[in-house]
């Protein structure tokens, strides 16, 4: 099949960026432009020939431009088959027009409802509607027809047209095809905010738009591939708007590794470090200074600490780095607000680290977002809001005899925070705020424990315990007291509640009883 020539474009854009090169060069190639409205205003005040479309129809645009490009003789003229003879003659019969270029994007739908005090009938006036309708009609036809959709493809087309007069059909394929995901993301857009309007927290039916954004070089293994998408539907911050400044290109467990760091060092107020080691906390400290916090959570478990992943909540400093680079240590992958120009000097010059370590610079850190988090299944998908409200410490009750003093609080509270950040069972041991013992991912709360009291050694002693959901028996107060242990945070709500709280009894132990636990599966 012979692609058409181009001797018609139909413009109707929102976005005006690049218009009027777009413009210009189809006019030097000779194609006619017809236009509508804003378009047609924006292309002449260019000084562009164009031609009204209201002219050409002999229908005026009404209702505010509601109603405009609704017409036989421009669905006609995108929709024909120029192979088909019965086609072309009813063009003929009616005085149509062929049109083998679409240029349409559509109402800024999307970014006007992520406006905070954005109306519904606002939300309503940005739905498009003749808009899609020609984007699908010319990406049905395009066989024949060229849709196009945003100012980044402007450029190919501009090119195949100076060069061939026409098209290439794979382009026209390609074309056609973001042209539908354009569409279909815009109707899901619509339908989300519909369902947000309701008093439903989960709707009947979801759609997550993605985009891919990079291919990866394998999945957890060199036998998995994986890709890396971002979503749309969500504002860019975070991992997944940072920018690169040093390393090898980021794996899928280095992905995976980041975000956790970043989203334990984001949720404290002081400056703060994580150290993760596939994807649980080896190490993690707040203090007043970021350097001090780093060498409190290089000293967690400094064996894990090597290869780890670092997520910091304030600028990486010349004094922070120096803690880090400290010989003997390798740091994968460091995520911070930002580098100072001394910081990422050292980092980047030491021997072994040089162009090895993966520096992602992400700016200035929102709060978490209270957001629905997708976990698939074989067959579905799970569906929860995430685990990132504030603690309530006013509802905290102390069971025991013997009562925390204002020390012991604060690290009851730090020792609370980090717990939700491990895969359950999950056990913490914090000492100056800073995690010097944990146990993760066990299938019995005594073994995990247990691992936390091996992890901190010496430094058990005086520590704090936090448990992410209650103790089923006695025996593991029994051990965190012999090994130090001076309090305990757990949320409670075991038919041996009593028993457990006559163990701390017992052994002079604080405990205090939150009523809420934080399962990470």
């Amino acid at each position: 099949m012979n692609s058409p020539a181009i001797r018609r474009a139909l413009i109707s854009v929102s976005d005006k960026h690049g218009l009027t090169e777009l413009a210009q060069g189809l006019v030097a190639a000779g194609v006619e432009i017809f236009s509508t409205g804003g378009t047609r205003r924006h292309l002449e005040e260019a000084g562009l020939q164009v031609q009204d479309v209201a002219d050409y129809t002999g229908f005026p645009e009404m209702m505010d431009g509601r109603v405009k490009t609704l017409h036989p003789r421009i669905f006609a003229g995108i929709l024909c088959r120029h192979d088909r003879e019965d086609d072309m003659q009813a063009l003929s019969d009616h005085s149509i027009h062929s049109f083998e270029l679409v240029i349409v994007n559509l109402y800024p739908f999307e970014s006007t409802i992520a406006k905070p005090d954005v109306t519904p009938a606002e939300a309503i006036e940005q739905i498009d509607i003749g808009g899609p309708s020609l984007v699908r009609a010319a990406a049905k036809n395009h066989a024949f027809s060229t849709i196009v959709t945003g100012p980044q493809q402007y450029g190919d087309v501009l090119e195949e047209l100076a060069r061939d007069g026409a098209t290439s059909l794979p382009t026209r394929q390609r074309l056609a095809g973001e042209a539908f995901e354009m569409t279909a993301r815009y109707d899901r857009a619509i339908a989300d905010y519909f369902s947000s309007q309701s008093e439903e927290e989960f709707p009947a039916t979801i759609s997550i738009p993605l985009q891919r954004t990079s291919t990866l070089r394998y999945g957890e293994n060199p036998h998995q591939q994986a890709a890396l998408y971002r979503r749309l539907d969500r504002s860019s911050d975070g991992l997944m708007s940072a920018q690169q400044l040093n390393g090898k290109e980021l794996s899928y467990n280095n992905l995976l590794d980041l975000d956790s760091a970043l989203t334990i060092a984001r949720s404290f107020q002081d400056p703060a470090v994580s150290v993760i080691k596939h994807n649980n906390p080896c190490g993690a400290a707040e203090s007043e200074s970021l350097a001090e916090a780093a060498q409190r959570a290089m000293d967690g478990d400094p064996t894990s600490a090597f290869g780890s992943i670092l997520g910091l909540n304030r600028n990486l400093d010349q004094a922070t780095a120096e803690v880090i680079t400290q010989p003997g240590l390798f740091i994968e992958a460091i995520v911070a607000p930002a580098f100072d120009d001394a910081a990422l000097e050292m980092l980047t010059t030491i021997p072994k680290w040089k162009n090895n370590v993966r520096l992602m610079q992400v700016g200035e850190l929102p709060p978490p977002q209270i957001a629905s988090q997708p976990r698939h299944i074989d067959g579905g998908l799970l569906l929860q809001t995430a685990d990132v409200l504030p603690d309530q410490p006013d509802q905290w009750q102390v069971v025991t005899e013997a009562q925390p003093d204002e020390e012991q609080l604060r690290e009851l509270r730090f020792a609370w925070h980090i717990v939700r950040h491990i895969k359950s069972n999950a056990i913490a041991l914090c000492l100056n705020r800073s995690l010097v013992g944990a146990g993760a991912g066990q299938m019995s709360r005594v073994d995990s424990v247990q691992i936390s009291i091996r992890k901190a050694g010496d430094r058990a002693q005086g520590s704090v315990l936090s448990s992410d959901a209650f103790f089923p028996f006695p025996d593991s107060i029994h051990q965190a007291a012999d090994a130090g242990v001076v309090a305990v945070i757990q949320p409670g709500g075991s038919r041996r509640d009593d028993e457990v709280t006559a163990a701390c009894n017992e052994r002079g132990l604080v405990m205090l009883m939150t009523g809420q636990r934080h399962f990470k599966h």
